[in-house]
């Protein structure tokens, strides 16, 4: 008899821990997410980058998700992005970071993503590290060249992303459209493209293809989303681009 009661009040026990755990999981769950928003430039400067911090921000208080701290010197670079300070932090986002950035550890930035962490690249995040290669394999894209500001006729390529689901098949979209160098489509899945070069400056302009402007990739253990749109202020507080942005962050950050 007391060998049963003994049982049964270890089998409860074992009930209330687990209850325990569960309930530590969900909470960890229902936490906003924690992201650090890049915007140090050593080239271009977009005179947009206040108003897609601002977006960011309200992007993420609305929707509950994340929220954001900033790094927008290189001080703040050097003080938020050692891999001690990293840990407090989710994911990563590049909003139109251009140049050779002064990480305190760019080698460790890249493992800290493959460990299980977040990389959101908005516009000019591809025109950033173009002499560290690690870097372009990691975003899987660099910059190579844009002409005017143009009108372009998007197209959906993965309906079923969280970034591309409210996308429609198609959409017009006046932005600064870049195209690409060192893009391995192989290692991505492709979410939006051109299907020829807009690119006035290119020798190859209105050549048929297929032009990425958006894709997603795991990386290691990471996740990693790119964006090329953004370069315009109207195009970064239209509600259709929050959309898009927001459903490729919570895809990154592994929030569903």
């Amino acid at each position: 008899m007391k060998s049963k009661t003994r049982l049964y009040r270890f089998v409860c026990l074992l009930c209330l821990l687990a209850g325990a755990a569960c309930a530590v999981s969900a909470q960890q769950q229902l936490r906003p997410k924690k992201l650090l928003v890049v915007t140090v430039t050593k080239g271009f400067r977009h005179a947009s980058i206040p108003t897609a911090e601002k977006m960011l921000e309200q992007l993420g208080a609305q929707s509950k998700s994340f929220t954001v701290d900033y790094a927008r010197s290189d001080e703040e670079l050097a003080a938020k992005m050692t891999m001690k300070a990293l840990a407090a932090y989710d994911g990563v986002i590049f909003a139109s970071t251009t140049g050779d950035l002064p990480l305190p550890d760019r080698d460790g930035f890249l493992n800290w993503i493959k460990a299980g962490h977040a990389f959101i690249g908005i516009h000019a995040a591809a025109d950033t590290f173009h002499n560290y290669a690690p870097f372009v394999e990691m975003i899987n894209g660099e910059f190579k060249a844009h002409g005017p500001q143009i009108k372009v006729l998007t197209l959906n390529r993965d309906a079923k992303h969280p970034a591309m689901k409210d996308w429609g098949a198609s959409r017009e979209v006046y932005d600064e459209i870049y195209v690409y160098k060192n893009h391995d489509p192989a290692k991505v899945d492709l979410l939006m493209c051109l299907d020829k070069n807009p690119n006035e400056k290119d020798p190859q302009f209105n050549q048929a293809g297929s032009f990425p402007l958006a894709w997603s990739r795991t990386y290691g253990k990471g996740r990693v989303f790119y964006t090329a749109l953004g370069h315009r202020e109207d195009v970064l507080e239209a509600d259709y681009f929050k959309t898009h942005l927001l459903g490729g962050i919570r895809w990154a950050l592994g929030v569903k």
